[in-house]
């Protein structure tokens, strides 16, 4: 059952509420940087990332020194993120791409960054919000959890639920609202054990005594 425009409005009022003042917790000071960053942060918490990006971008500031960068050094300085063989390559090749394609600059353009090496459609679009101002919805594991719980969208598939929350929330409202759905995973809606009992939402919940 589809929401209603009302109870969807509810929604957005109730997060904007609580969280008025939402940015990436990945700290940079670069596009390059944050493009980065998001490849080293899948499966991996923003606090470790936020660790190693320090000493990586320390070494290798740019694309130039990165792209250069021995791949072996890459690994050893980003270990602990995890899956750190695969995100090596990808970082190196990644910056290797900017260089040749771009001439180190990172593109404003979704079409562009899902080409590069380690890009898909949330990091290009947790590039393009936070770099660049763009209105983005990042489908994250939060995201795609509570919009699913909420009712505003169905599947599991982080593309169509990009596009279905696209086609009901109101631009305006899209980078915000996927921050503001990643706060409240971490905070209430927890993936095996929501705190349904302190819900701002659970009135309006659809899985509501189902989780």
């Amino acid at each position: 059952m589809k929401l209603s425009a009302s109870k969807i409005k509810t929604i957005l009022e109730i997060l904007k509420d609580r969280y008025p003042y939402v940015k990436t917790q990945l700290e940079h000071e670069t596009p390059f940087q944050l493009l980065i960053a998001t490849i080293m942060s899948a499966q991996c918490t923003d606090r470790q990332v936020n660790k190693v990006s320090k000493k990586l971008f320390e070494k290798y500031p740019d694309p130039g020194a990165l792209a250069m960068a021995p791949l072996d050094k890459i690994k050893k300085i980003i270990y602990s993120t995890g899956f750190y063989n695969n995100k090596a390559k990808n970082i190196k090749a990644c910056a290797t791409a900017l260089l040749g394609e771009y001439k180190g600059v990172v593109p404003e353009d979704i079409s562009k960054l899902i080409k590069l090496p380690g890009v898909g459609r949330k990091t290009a679009n947790v590039v393009l919000s936070a770099a660049f101002g763009h209105q983005t919805i990042v489908v994250d594991t939060h995201v795609l959890r509570i919009a699913g719980r909420l009712g505003l969208t169905q599947g599991l598939d982080p593309v169509k639920v990009e596009y279905e929350l696209m086609e009901i929330i109101p631009e305006t409202a899209w980078s915000d609202l996927s921050l503001q759905f990643i706060y409240f995973g971490r905070e209430i809606c927890d993936a095996k054990k929501p705190l349904c009992e302190v819900c701002p939402l659970f009135e309006i919940c659809q899985a509501k005594g189902k989780v």
